[in-house]
């Protein structure tokens, strides 16, 4: 087997490539107006699009359990490579609203061969440890997710076209480092077959279910906060005139550093106890949900900026710690498949909350909006006081 540290770098590499193509459409979504002639609505239906793409790609994976009966390596290569395709096409002068909303759902789809798929690699290769690597695999997403923002800064002097050509790229070198220095992990246990039954027995497991839950409320909230940060310091810009910020770059910085506190948490759970660090974490993001319309009313930049980088770390903090959870309890055979499961749920609950803030921002101009987010934590702290986990919390 080759070096397992090599393998966690060529992994993350990979998927920090991959994931770029992500929001690739949030960075340049103000072009795709202007140019398609779209309504200024757009951003949440083409990162909704995105997302139920998502959905119906881990849905088809899990129903298939594509995950265990095939090379996840092979999986994640020819997602990368067709995820690249439909997001390059994004840049075709024939596009309207209708073909851009189906280029990021296909997009959407086949960011479920990658992103989970990555996970069930690194699965495949890490008993011990898990958490920690998965702090490293989330991060990069997280990096991932953030990059168009910067590429749509740093090349502003092209045209908007040259992002969807950047990550595009970065895609297919992701897939083919894979496929070419990533064998089956040691650990892999192949299903032979396709089981139909695994969707719905997964769940009978409470452990694995109250975990589950718990990942699917700190879903509710971190996708609805990554599509609406930039809307958020536009409106801080907006009610604190003398304030100019430069949104892309905030927007990276804020995204990216949530990758930071995944690699962070990783560490830290190995001394802690993951359950535990990924309950703190879920409990601090519910409180930043809570607290932010104080924040607007705030005359200092930095402290709001402070405070949104604050929350960009929290809000994700827990997700590989979660995912390493349901890992840790899901049955070997069909772990791949129980991952996508997860993460087909946990991206539905996305589209729900990124479409409900999206009408509210058109009812109200109310800050107030964000504190909704704290449903989903709200939901998923209750979920994870039930388990009765080794490292459990002694709650008081």
């Amino acid at each position: 087997m080759k070096n397992s540290k090599f393998i966690l770098l060529v992994i993350v590499l990979s998927q920090f490539c991959c994931t770029s193509l992500w929001f690739a459409g949030n960075a340049v979504v103000n072009d795709l107006v202007i140019n398609f002639d779209l309504k200024a609505s757009a951003l949440g239906h083409l990162t909704s699009s995105v997302q139920f793409g998502f959905i119906s790609g881990t849905l088809t994976f899990a129903i298939l359990t594509i995950a265990d009966r095939f090379s996840p390596s092979k999986v994640f290569f020819i997602c990368a490579v067709l995820g690249s395709l439909f997001n390059l096409a994004a840049i075709w002068d024939a596009n309207n609203f209708l073909s851009l909303l189906l280029l990021r759902f296909f997009n959407g789809f086949f960011l479920a061969g990658i992103y989970p798929i990555g996970m069930k690699i690194a699965s495949d290769y890490y008993k011990k440890g898990l958490g920690k690597s998965l702090g490293f695999l989330v991060g990069a997403l997280a990096l991932g997710t953030a990059f168009p923002h910067l590429l749509k800064e740093t090349t502003g002097a092209y045209s908007w076209e040259s992002v969807m050509i950047w990550t595009s790229s970065l895609s297919v070198l992701g897939g083919v480092l894979i496929v070419t220095l990533v064998p089956d992990g040691p650990y892999r246990k192949s299903s032979p077959k396709i089981d139909l039954s695994a969707f719905f027995e997964v769940f009978q497991n409470q452990k694995f279910r109250s975990v589950a839950f718990g990942y699917f409320g700190h879903m509710w909230e971190l996708y609805a906060f990554w599509v609406f940060i930039p809307f958020m310091l536009k409106k801080y810009s907006l009610e604190h005139p003398q304030v100019l910020f430069n949104v892309p770059v905030l927007s990276f910085i804020i995204i990216s550093f949530g990758g930071l506190a995944c690699v962070f948490s990783g560490f830290v759970s190995q001394k802690l106890g993951t359950k535990r660090i990924a309950f703190i974490a879920l409990s601090l993001s519910c409180l930043c949900c809570l607290i932010s319309p104080f924040l607007f009313t705030s005359n200092s930049e930095g402290l709001f900026v402070s405070f949104l980088i604050f929350w960009g770390m929290v809000v994700i903090a827990d997700s590989p710690l979660l995912s390493t959870l349901v890992a840790q309890h899901a049955p070997a055979e069909i772990k791949g498949t129980a991952l996508t499961i997860v993460n087909c749920i946990g991206f539905t609950v996305t589209i729900i909350s990124i479409q409900f803030i999206s009408k509210m921002t058109e009812w109200t101009d109310s800050n107030a909006i964000y504190m909704i987010l704290a449903i989903g934590p709200i939901l998923g702290l209750t979920a994870l006081m039930r388990t009765k986990l080794k490292d459990s919390l002694t709650i008081l």
